[in-house]
């Protein structure tokens, strides 16, 4: 008798100690920065770009290679202010010669944000700016934006 008490009080012990489990329910992530390409010709219109690739400056791998799309999503780096990429296009098939660049830089300030204690934090990133330089970008709007919280639309617009 003593033996089934004492074994229902340690199960009884091991089921209330029990919590639940705390599971990160949202969708926490550190956004990325959208980009959309626009006919300049056609702003209204959103044009593809051909053999496309992006690369992050310093870096050999590529993030895009060889793409056929209207958008991207780019990450920005959380540990600094700036992220610098190379946007390469290619109209001719086959030939790297003709590859068109341009580089775009983006200047932020990360910012953490506490979601909760199953999350944990995720950065926005507030006082966006883009500059491009070079290549076949004709025009970007906003040039300024100013947090960047989540991915659900584009951020900024890209002409060429």
């Amino acid at each position: 008798m003593t033996r089934k008490l004492l074994l229902y009080g340690l199960l009884l012990g091991l089921f209330l100690s029990c919590e639940k489990d705390d599971f990160c329910t949202f969708n926490p992530v550190t956004p990325k920065l959208i980009l959309r390409f626009y006919d300049d010709a056609n702003p209204q219109s959103i044009k593809s770009l051909q053999r496309f690739s992006v690369i992050a400056q310093s870096k050999t791998d590529s993030l895009f290679v060889n793409q056929s799309i209207d958008s991207i999503a780019l990450p920005l780096n959380s540990n600094a202010t700036t992220t610098t990429y190379i946007l390469k296009v290619n109209n001719v098939a086959g030939a790297t010669a003709d590859n068109e660049i341009a580089t775009l830089t983006i200047s932020y300030t990360p910012v953490d944000t506490y979601v909760s204690r199953s999350c944990g934090f995720k950065v926005d990133f507030e006082n966006l700016s883009i500059n491009s330089s070079g290549g076949w970008i004709k025009n970007i709007t906003p040039i300024t934006t100013a947090t960047i919280e989540d991915q659900s639309q584009a951020h900024v617009q890209i002409f060429h």
